[in-house]
């Protein structure tokens, strides 16, 4: 995957791609990611479901998580979650 715009100087820890499912599945593979990162660690979901929008931010706030970033990009979401706890 190549770095554009202001990807290029951030690190992730993980990218996980959830294009084609549909709600619930990015907040489920969200969470069992988030999950397998460390304290500190950054994870990016792509997505293309636009519930995904309100889903994610949410879960995030709920968790206590970092929600760092939000870009749309034509059809697609692109978050990066920083794990808090």
């Amino acid at each position: 995957m190549t770095a554009e715009n202001g990807d290029a100087n951030e690190s992730f820890d993980k990218i996980i791609d959830v294009r084609g499912l549909y709600c619930p599945e990015p907040v489920f593979r969200t969470k069992i990611e988030i999950e397998k990162l460390g304290i500190g660690d950054k994870l990016k979901i792509i997505a293309d479901d636009p519930e995904s929008e309100e889903d994610i931010t949410k879960w995030a706030e709920k968790t206590g998580h970092n929600l760092l970033s939000l870009e749309k990009k034509d059809n697609e979401l692109e978050f990066i979650i920083k794990k808090t706890k």
